[in-house]
């Protein structure tokens, strides 16, 4: 058995140093993160990886938050992500026992210029998927102008990982300034990623490119738990309206909306939680579920998520077959390893 820890974080120390040095939200950002090294520090990632030698345990390596989009204009955001995308490249080159694959991050307010990274990431420093967040700067993905994109991305058969992006400015509550308690992250990132996903869906973004694969993090969030609102819920869209007739974004898709939605990938972050992993794998099924951690936000910081999702995977019954598609041969095909 081997583990292929399809999510998690991670910041190559010329991003990180740039990111240290900037004014406003990069600057900010990096000091919020310090207290987590596992994140930047390169020795201390290896230290916490070493725990897991008897797993044949290795990362795929995605930038933690924020959206590179969120710490300046186009340009700027470019040489982030150009600084991201050039060192997450060295550390699978120089480390492969360590990292399997990363996926390449993009200046999604600039079309242009992200799909001229994607490119670049592609073919010149072989990635292996791309991390988009659940919306660009408060604007959903379904919008127009983000297409060629996500062309770009289907046209070289790679994945995106569908990350959650919400602050405490997304308020609970109308009457309200700010989301209190934290509730815009424990409740508001998984009502995010299924948002994103709906309207991937109802777009009719997924018939346009059927061959884009899109990884939804955190065991595609609230859909599996809400599997008869997605199911038969939806299939009654429009009833609920009044002031269009949504019936006809039905009669337009060339699917029903739960085979859609059945079609993502998930993975197995869900902070060590069994429950929540079985309701996952019961909705996507072993074929589409990948080993995840993310990893190094665990109160540890570093191996607790890893160390608890390993356990619960070991707990539940299933045949040697599932679990290796689980735990290393999802990933193996879904990021086109070798």
């Amino acid at each position: 058995m081997q583990y292929i820890d399809a999510f998690c974080h991670f910041f190559p120390k010329k991003l990180w140093d740039k990111m240290l040095a900037a004014e406003g939200a990069a600057r900010d950002i990096g000091k919020r993160m310090r207290g987590v090294p596992c994140l930047y520090d390169l020795d201390e990632r290896f230290r916490c990886m070493d725990l897991f030698k008897d797993k044949n345990y290795t990362q795929i390596l995605s930038l933690g938050m924020p959206p590179m989009e969120a710490l300046g204009g186009p340009q700027e955001s470019l040489e982030y992500c150009k600084l991201a995308n050039d060192g997450l490249a060295e550390l699978v080159d120089k480390y492969p026992d360590r990292f399997a694959g990363y996926v390449a991050a993009l200046p999604m307010h600039a079309p242009d210029l992200a799909v001229k990274e994607a490119e670049r990431s592609f073919k010149e420093l072989h990635a292996n998927g791309v991390q988009l967040h659940s919306n660009v700067n408060g604007a959903p993905l379904d919008e127009e102008r983000f297409f060629p994109i996500f062309e770009e991305i289907a046209k070289h058969d790679r994945p995106v990982l569908l990350h959650p992006s919400r602050g405490a400015d997304m308020t609970d509550y109308k009457t309200e300034s700010k989301s209190r308690y934290e509730i815009w992250w424990t409740f508001g990132w998984p009502y995010e990623t299924s948002a994103a996903m709906a309207r991937m869906v109802f777009s009719g973004l997924l018939d346009r490119l059927p061959n884009l694969n899109v990884l939804a993090h955190h065991m595609g969030a609230m859909v599996p738990y809400f599997e008869g609102r997605v199911g038969p819920g939806w299939d009654q869209l429009g009833k609920r309206t009044s002031d269009e007739d949504l019936t006809l974004v039905l009669k337009r898709l060339k699917k029903r909306p739960f085979d859609y939605f059945k079609d993502f990938y998930a993975d197995t972050a869900v902070f060590g939680s069994r429950a929540a992993t079985l309701c996952g794998l019961d909705f996507y099924g072993s074929e589409r579920v990948l080993f995840a951690s993310d990893s190094p936000f665990d109160p540890e910081r570093g191996p607790g998520y890893i160390r608890d999702t390993i356990k619960v995977l070991e707990s539940i019954e299933m045949p040697n077959d599932k679990r290796e598609a689980i735990s290393f041969r999802n990933a193996q095909k879904l990021f086109k390893l070798t």
